[in-house]
């Protein structure tokens, strides 16, 4: 299991390098379901995991050329500030056990997992969806900016970036092709660097409350995401990230599905 859950890693580097986001999703219910990680502690491991890995694709696209430094920040600003409070007093602050439902006990790794499944399914209609964020665009469109709805939805993603421990590339990149008019390539791209930011941010909160951190295990998983990652950003060059992406969240939705049957049966 710990082996396969190793194999997992790389495989969410792939897809992060093909797709600019959606990997993260995985790492969660990798790390919990495979490794036997606490979901709490899973979703700081998720942070960092996932901020390594974006930062090295988001390294290789900056030498591609294919980020935009301008929008990265507009939008970057108000996620960092939402996911780093998320993960220093949030989380932190909720209790242990919440509530029952007759003999049913409402936990808080129960509630995160519930949460979690959740925007698993919100991500998986959003790759399945045909819609106009899977449009190409002109290369040479010039990034128009909605600079309020930029903002607030920075600080949305932010927010539940802090609470799953998962990149949210599923939104910032929709949010990058609608709201800054930016080509898939170039959304993509600086969708890697912002989900790289925020999330070592978010992990640098759960640093600051005393997390323990296995260092061991976090290199070595992270090691093999960042591998993955320079595959998938090779594969990109090959495939078709539309089709790729739509057979991903049909995945992402089985998953979904499986989790919230075991948490709550």
């Amino acid at each position: 299991m710990e082996i396969a859950g190793f194999a997992a890693a790389f495989v969410i580097g792939i897809t992060l390098g093909l797709m600019g986001g959606g990997g993260s999703i995985l790492a969660v219910p990798v790390l919990v379901y495979m490794l036997g990680i606490s979901p709490v502690l899973a979703t700081a491991y998720s942070l960092f995991v996932v901020g390594i890995a974006s930062l090295t694709g988001a390294i290789n696209n900056i030498h591609k050329g294919q980020i935009c430094l301008k929008t990265a920040v507009v939008f970057a600003i108000p996620s960092f500030i939402a996911v780093y409070l998320t993960r220093l007093y949030l989380i932190p602050a909720i209790p242990e056990h919440l509530f029952d439902v007759g003999t049913f006990a409402v936990t808080k790794d129960m509630a995160i997992m519930v949460f979690f499944a959740l925007i698993m399914l919100v991500a998986a209609f959003s790759m399945i969806r045909k819609g106009k964020e899977e449009v190409e665009g002109d290369e040479n469109t010039q990034p128009k900016f909605n600079y309020p709805l930029i903002l607030l939805e920075g600080g949305v993603v932010g927010v539940l970036t802090g609470i799953v421990g998962a990149g949210g590339g599923f939104l910032i990149i929709p949010a990058l092709v609608l709201l800054a008019k930016l080509p898939m390539k170039l959304a993509v791209g600086t969708s890697l660097l912002i989900v790289a930011a925020k999330s070592l941010i978010g992990f640098i909160g759960d640093l600051q409350t005393g997390q323990v951190i296995d260092w061991t295990f976090l290199l070595t998983f992270t090691g093999f995401a960042a591998v993955g990652i320079f595959v998938g950003g090779y594969l990109s060059n090959f495939i078709s990230g539309k089709s790729l992406k739509r057979g991903f969240g049909w995945f992402v939705l089985v998953m979904a599905v499986l989790i919230l049957a075991k948490e709550i049966m």
